[in-house]
This record gives structure tokens, sequence and C-alpha cells, in this order.
């Protein structure tokens, strides 16, 4: 008889107010995880700091899921007391695995010494370089995840940069993010459309292009811009209109930007929005113009919600679709290059729906939140067995 291994407790340390790409991956994953299955459970509790009034949103959406959630109060970014707070927090729990999330959780365990109590996984996701202070923090993460029993990260060339930066190869595992197959379809009704069209002041004949991210500069929503400006003059699509759902830096320079091109009633900035998912079931063609990414769920929700995709050719995007197949790529920074791909998938609907159907049969086969749980289960259990 098969002995079915114990259940593993999980310690994940997060710092995010809102519901972000990492946050809802954990969500994800606590929800699959703790459900009856052949290999072991895994009972996830989530550990937040939390600054005098900031959001609760991530809190709310854990305890929804009956999640334990441990606050970690703290009085500002640099506030020491959580160093204490969280070394007391792992030894009343004595969680068997310790999970952090970004720069700041990294330094905080590693500063604490909690890597040489217990297993610690770090996932990487990525950087953002909006000043110099973040640069720095960005640097000092190198040192920060040379300690930990394994890194996780999104995509290959993300690994290879860790390894530059002196993270063991043999540490480092590459793991995709996922999505429901069905995600976003319930927004493709003709009747949801319609109202959602209206409400946001779009002509029901307006091709809608769609970019979800925050607005900061390694998305180059600029370029986009600068595409759309084009095929509107040109007469390709001349009522080509942009959709940016976020919010971010980069706003004052985006909306400066469209009023030098002149493209103002042609571009709806939402801000930041509990869910992109209802803005799916308006979308013609989704956009990523990212300068950088790891394995973008912008990009999976558009593949799940049927939407054709245009992409810069650069992180992880490649790992997951193929130029021609499942989306159309092209190399970042090119606004003509740009402006040709979306012409193509607004104006030739057998090509669209050639690439909605690939990309579709893609996030069944490779991206499923199953998948990935079983995957990241695998490598919890050889982290526990210190294999």
């Amino acid at each position: 008889m098969s002995v079915v291994p114990p259940q593993i407790r999980l310690l994940a340390i997060i710092e995010a107010s809102t519901i972000s790409g990492p946050a809802k991956n954990l969500l994800q994953f606590a929800e699959l995880a703790r459900a009856p299955r052949d290999g072991p459970g895994v009972e996830v509790e989530i550990a937040v700091f939390q600054r005098p009034d900031a959001s609760t949103v991530l809190i709310e959406a854990a305890r929804r899921q009956s999640l334990p959630v441990h606050i970690i109060a703290e009085s500002s970014r640099f506030d020491r007391s959580v160093l204490p707070a969280l070394s007391k927090l792992v030894r009343d729990l004595a969680p068997d695995l310790v999970q952090t999330h970004a720069v700041k959780s990294h330094f905080i365990v590693r500063k604490a010494g909690l890597h040489r109590a217990l297993p610690w996984i770090a996932f990487h996701h990525g950087y953002t370089t909006p000043d110099l202070r973040v640069r720095l923090y960005n640097q000092l993460d190198w040192w920060s995840l040379r300690g930990a029993r394994q890194v996780i990260t999104v995509s290959k060339p993300f690994r290879q940069d860790l390894i530059r930066k002196g993270v063991a190869p043999d540490r480092i595992a590459v793991v995709h993010n996922a999505i429901a197959p069905d995600w976003g379809t319930a927004y493709r009704q003709p009747a949801a459309a319609r109202a959602l069209r209206a409400g946001l002041g779009i002509a029901s004949t307006a091709k809608v292009i769609l970019l979800v991210g925050r607005l900061s500069a390694e998305k180059d929503h600029l370029t986009l811009l600068s595409a759309l400006a084009e095929l509107r003059r040109s007469g390709a699509v001349p009522e080509a209109h942009v959709l940016l759902v976020g919010e971010g830096p980069e706003r004052p320079h985006i909306e400066q930007e469209m009023r030098s091109l002149g493209i103002d009633g042609a571009v709806t900035l939402t801000g930041q929005m509990p869910s992109a998912e209802p803005y799916y079931g308006i979308a013609d063609a989704a956009v990523l113009s990212s300068l950088s990414e790891g394995s973008p769920n912008a990009l999976l929700e558009a593949m799940a919600a049927g939407v054709p995709v245009v992409a810069t050719r650069v992180g992880g995007i490649p790992e997951i679709v193929c130029d021609g197949e499942s989306a159309l790529l092209i190399e970042p920074r090119d606004r003509g290059g740009m402006a040709r791909a979306l012409e193509k998938v607004l104006g030739d609907r057998e090509l669209a729906d050639r690439l909605v159907r690939n990309a579709h049969d893609v996030i069944r086969s490779r991206h499923t939140p199953e998948a990935r749980m079983e995957r990241l289960i695998g490598i919890y259990q050889a982290v526990r067995r210190g294999a």
C-alpha cells in the first residue's frame, strides 16, 4: 500500500496591497493545493507587511478563501521592527517551508537569518526600474537570493540573469504562470460587451486595442500610442481605439503623448481596476508592448479570454507563444512593426481566429493552474526532503 506524504505547511510572505500578479497566483495555488489529491496537500498561511491606511484588498481576498493571514505592522518602508516580528511569527508557526515574493521580503528573511533555520523558497518575478532607490534595492536582491534554498523564476532569460549574478544554477527552477482556460469567457457575451463599451464612451464600431498593466516605463505604452496614431492617420484602421487598464507613474507622460499625437479621443485610461477580466470582453486585440517581461499574466489572460495578441519578443513571451501561430511577435520599440501587426489582426478575421484557437490550445495543454500546482508541489517536496 502506497504511503501518502505528509501535508506541507507553507508560510508565504508577500508585500502587496493589491491583487498583483504574484498575489493572484499565490491565492490561486492556495485554493487548489489544499483540496484532496493523491499526493500531499499544502496548507498555506500568509504574512503581509501592513502600514497604516494601506489597502487591505489582498488581506480581504485571502480571508474570503479562509486562508490564515498574519499582519506584520510597519510604520514606514524602513521600519526595522519587522525583522524581530517576522522571526517571532516563524518560530510560533514552525512551518515546513517559508516562501517569499519580492525584494523586501527576500531581504528581511536573509537579514533575519531565517534561511538558516528552515528551508526558504524565493519567488523571483523580475524587476521594475522607476528610480535610483528601486534600482539599488534590486542590486541588494542578488545578495538576498544567494541564501535561498530554491529560487523559482518565470522565464529562461531571468534564470540566466540570476546565474550571472551568482545564484547557483541547481537552485533555480523556471515555472511559468497559469490561468484557468475558461477565464474571461463570461464577459464576451454581446449584452455585457455593449454595456461596458457604452459605460466607457467607446463607440460600438471602434476596434478596441487593450493593454493591461502598470503604467510604468518598462511597459512602453508610448510605442503603442505611436502605432495607434499611425493606424488612424494612414487610414489602415481609422476607428482603432486604445484601452489602457492600470495605473502608475508614467500616466503624466502617457497623457502628454496622447495630446502631442492628437489622439486624446481615441484612448481611454481606466485607472486601477479590481479585475481586468471585463475589459477583455470588448477587446478586438490585446497588446504587450513591454521592454522586459517574465511570464506575463496579461498574455495568459488574453489567450484564455479569446483575444488575439500582439506582443514584443522579450523575456518569457516567446516561451509561451509562437510567432504567427498563437500570437504575432515584434521587436521592442518597433512602432511600424506594432502598427503592421495590429493592422493584420484587426483586418484579417481568419488570422485572428487561428491565433485565438492555437493560443487557447496552448493554455489548455501547458498553462492550467492544476499543472502549475503539481510542478510547485514537486519542488516543495524536494526542498523539504533536502534534495
